[in-house]
C-alpha cells in the first residue's frame, strides 16, 4: 500500500454524498414490491428480513419516509463494515474517501459473496492502482450488468490520484 498524503488523509468518505449516490442508483420505493429476483423490498432497495415488522405484509404495503430512512442508514453501515471485512479494516480506512465511497456502492449493490470474486481488482486497490483496479472492475460479469452505473463508477475509480 502507498504511503498515504496529509492530503490523502484529510480525504474522508462523504456520508451524505454516499446516501445520495445509492439512492440515485437504486432508487426509492416507499411501498413493498418485490426486486428483480421476487423478494419483498422497500425503500432503497432493503430486503424485508423476519425481524422487520414489514415482513409478511402484502406488496404494496406503503412504508414512511422516516421507515425507509431507517432501514437504508442501517444497510449502509452493514456495506462499509463489509468493505472493512472484505479489504482489511486497515487497507479500506486509508483508501482515499472517493475509493471508499465506491466500494460501499458497489458492496451495497452486489454483497460481499459477489464482490469477494474480484480478485485482480482487489489486487490492485491493495498497491493502490486506481487505474488497475478500475480496469478489472469493467471485466466482470457486474458490469455487464450495471454497466452505466458501473462505468460511473470505475470512470470515478481511475481518475483517484
Amino acid at each position: 500500500m502507498p504511503q498515504k498524503t496529509a492530503r490523502d488523509k484529510e480525504e474522508t468518505m462523504k456520508f451524505d454524498q454516499l446516501l445520495e449516490q445509492l439512492q440515485y442508483d437504486e432508487g426509492m420505493v416507499r411501498e413493498i414490491y418485490l426486486d428483480h429476483l421476487g423478494y419483498p423490498t422497500f425503500g432503497v432497495g432493503h430486503l424485508i428480513k423476519e425481524d422487520d415488522p414489514e415482513h409478511g405484509k402484502p406488496v404494496g404495503t406503503k412504508v414512511t419516509y422516516a421507515r425507509v430512512q431507517e432501514c437504508f442508514r442501517q444497510d449502509v453501515d452493514i456495506a462499509i463494515k463489509e468493505c472493512s471485512i472484505l479489504y482489511r479494516e486497515d487497507y479500506f480506512e486509508d483508501y482515499p474517501g472517493e475509493v471508499q465511497e465506491i466500494l460501499v456502492n458497489m458492496m451495497f449493490n452486489m454483497g460481499r459473496p459477489r464482490l469477494s470474486g474480484f480478485k485482480k481488482m482487489k489486487a490492485a486497490l491493495e498497491k493502490g492502482d486506481w487505474k488497475e483496479a478500475a480496469k478489472e472492475g469493467r471485466d466482470s460479469k457486474w458490469y455487464k450488468q450495471v454497466t452505466k452505473r458501473a462505468e460511473r463508477l470505475m470512470s470515478r475509480l481511475e481518475k483517484v490520484s
